[in-house]
């Protein structure tokens, strides 16, 4: 990807995830869901009726887990492999799950729409712009109270500052992977900023799997 055509559009890092999504090596280390996920599944199923969307779902190991835990879920990506993927495992599952095909950018849901949603690994691909847009179709389809739950990448991260900055703070390493794509870091204030419209209960950075994989992980009640 040219510079000129990142400057055009960011938002492209499904492309890479559906290539991904194709293949059973690249599906097998997204199959379990998130402790901080499922954690919060817990606590949820004990207030009843739950309406829910896994924004960014990829195979789906999220939403399965809605589904397995009573939630009416919704699941919304932009790669047509990984949302195939969702439907063949809740069909062997016998689980219910609606399936939609749009970018984080455009949620195709009425305001006030969900409970619970969750986008794990998925809004910062992109420049700020897009970030920003994604927060605000959140907060949108979000109901009064309702909890987002998410990640976003920190400047602790190892890949931070390396290869091309296309926006601000926004960076493309070359590569054979999503890095190729543009992706947004944050520090903690410029988390917080981001997500003005939300009170945080839980913000912490974490290390993923591989070392210097820093992702701020977060929980946040949509103020209204």
């Amino acid at each position: 990807m040219s510079n000129a055509q990142a400057s055009q559009k960011t938002d492209t890092a499904h492309l890479a995830w559906d290539k991904r999504w194709q293949t059973e090596e690249g599906r097998a280390d997204w199959l379990r869901a998130d402790p901080d996920v499922a954690g919060l599944i817990e606590r949820l199923k004990k207030q009843g009726n739950v309406r829910a969307l896994d924004l960014g779902c990829g195979v789906g190991r999220h939403a399965l887990s809605f589904a397995r835990a009573g939630f009416e879920t919704h699941a919304m990506d932009l790669s047509e492999a990984g949302l195939a993927e969702l439907k063949k495992s809740a069909a062997a599952d016998g689980l219910e799950i609606e399936t939609h095909l749009a970018p984080m950018t455009a949620l195709p849901f009425d305001d006030d729409s969900f409970d619970y949603v969750l986008s794990f690994n998925v809004i910062y691909h992109g420049d700020p712009s897009i970030v920003h847009t994604a927060i605000a179709e959140i907060a949108r389809v979000l109901k009064p109270g309702g909890i987002y739950q998410g990640t976003m990448l920190s400047k602790r991260n190892a890949n931070f500052s390396i290869g091309t900055e296309v926006a601000t703070d926004t960076w493309i390493r070359d590569g054979d992977d999503d890095k190729d794509h543009p992706h947004f870091y944050c520090n903690a204030s410029e988390l917080v900023a981001l997500f003005d419209r939300f009170e945080l209960s839980y913000l912490e950075d974490k290390v993923h799997t591989k070392p210097g994989s820093w992702h701020w992980h977060m929980i946040a009640d949509l103020n209204r």
